[in-house]
């Protein structure tokens, strides 16, 4: 491995560090979007249970702000409890506005890899193929510099495809599940909503 890297040239060096950045975002993004971390199921099961029996204390909102990115919404909506279904819904859409805000955190950084690694590949394929066309002079060819030129556009050009492929991939998939953790989100305020006011037993 090391090998390829010399004989990749100093171009492969951002490559390398995008892709380690790519994998930490990767990781800390498929811990931190757990279902059963951003949105248990069971939470709005217990949250009736509790106004059913006779409602929520300041403590209760305080440890459902603790408990999961849906629990702050929950406790956005029952800190408004008493105010009417409108403004109700206002405060979970602005908590909601943080949440998604949460949710999406480093994503860009991801996309961003995504659409710029291909292009750091295609500077080193550049920078090989300058190489390249340097080895050949009025009294010859320097064959070393001719094949280092050939090293460095492909194992440049090969690495920013490396880098793109799995960043975009993954990139995809989270922006796709935070949009399906937001709806379902939405859903289960919009049912807390209901019961607070009444229209939902």
């Amino acid at each position: 491995m090391w090998q390829i890297i010399l004989a990749a040239g100093w171009p492969i060096w951002p490559l390398i560090i995008a892709s380690v950045v790519a994998l930490a975002i990767i990781g800390e993004r498929a811990f931190a979007l757990r279902e059963s971390t951003v949105a248990p199921a069971n939470l709005l099961p217990e949250v009736q249970s509790w106004l059913n029996k006779g409602g929520v204390t300041k403590e209760t909102i305080g440890r459902l702000e603790q408990h999961s990115l849906l629990g702050q919404v929950f406790a956005s909506a029952l800190s408004n409890s008493k105010n009417s279904r409108e403004i109700t819904k206002e405060a979970i859409e602005e908590r909601g506005r943080a949440v998604a805000h949460s949710l999406e955190k480093y994503l860009s950084t991801l996309g961003t890899i995504a659409t710029v690694a291909p292009l750091l590949g295609l500077l080193g394929t550049v920078i090989g193929m300058v190489e390249l066309f340097g080895a050949f002079t009025n009294t010859g060819h320097d064959i070393a510099q001719f094949a280092r030129g050939i090293s460095v556009a492909l194992y440049n050009t090969a690495a920013g495809i490396v880098v793109a492929v799995p960043a975009m991939i993954a990139y995809r998939y989270f922006r796709s599940k935070v949009d399906d953790l937001l709806v379902g989100m939405e859903q289960q305020a919009i049912k807390l909503v209901e019961i607070i006011h009444g229209e939902r037993k």
